[in-house]
């Protein structure tokens, strides 16, 4: 039987009087991926914010494990140690060591030991490749291994659900397949339910279960991702894919 893990209905979001997103509907089971894809500026990395409060929202709701979301600033926070984000700029603390960073979240927050912490952010930081990275500060790390950094410090929260805007796009293409790598591990081997904001369609192909397609902060298309980049329903959703070399 399949769980539901997120759900969002009806929600509406405004900047003043523009309004980012209209009357979204969708709904994400346990182990499943969902891609957000669009244009630039169609409200994808809105609506992926509005998942951990990161950005408010005007009307409609927002279900976690069935149990309706109160938007204030203390649930927020809770559920951000149960909703992971990881953002294109890394969003590292600078004036901290790779390990500071990492033990930061769980320690404080989650109140974990520091022990137990630092022993699974060694086993993870061998997983992406940077255990001899440990004592380094981010001034020190090219763009490619701060993301993977981020990516550690997110999951060494333990969250139900990972959200991933644009990680890869401010990385030099060659950087590019070692973090969709990561993200291709954390969906095939550990089964992870994830949110993702790419404009890498090869690998939202691959990886996709679902597909979002935005514009204009609307759902124009809510497709199987197989089906959504071998039948694209709507003559937009054609235009992009084809704009995107796919």
């Amino acid at each position: 039987m399949t769980e539901e893990v997120l759900k969002v209905e009806h929600l509406n979001k405004f900047y003043g009087d523009w309004q980012a997103l209209h009357d979204i509907s969708f709904s994400l089971e346990k182990g499943k991926v969902l891609a957000l894809l669009g244009p630039s500026g169609s409200g994808k990395s809105t609506l992926l914010r509005t998942l951990n409060g990161l950005e408010g929202y005007k009307s409609g709701s927002i279900y976690f494990h069935d149990k309706k979301i109160i938007p204030t600033p203390k649930q927020w926070q809770n559920l951000r140690q149960k909703i992971g984000m990881v953002f294109q700029s890394y969003d590292l603390f600078p004036n901290l060591t790779v390990m500071e960073n990492i033990l930061l979240a769980p320690v404080k927050v989650q109140k974990r030991s520091e022990a137990e912490v630092r022993n699974e952010a060694i086993k993870l930081l061998e997983q992406v490749g940077l255990s001899n990275h440990i004592n380094s500060y981010p001034r020190e790390l090219s763009g490619g291994q701060k993301q993977r950094i981020a990516i550690v410090r997110a999951l060494a929260m333990h969250p139900e659900v990972m959200l991933f805007d644009e990680v890869t796009a401010s990385l030099d293409p060659e950087m590019v397949r070692g973090i969709l790598e990561i993200i291709q591990d954390l969906s095939d081997n550990e089964h992870m339910t994830m949110v993702i904001v790419t404009h890498e369609m090869n690998f939202a192909a691959k990886i996709a279960d679902e597909v979002l397609f935005l514009e204009n902060g609307k759902i124009l298309e809510a497709t199987p991702g197989k089906e959504f980049f071998v039948h694209p329903q709507t003559k937009r959703a054609q235009e992009f894919l084809k704009s995107m070399d796919f």
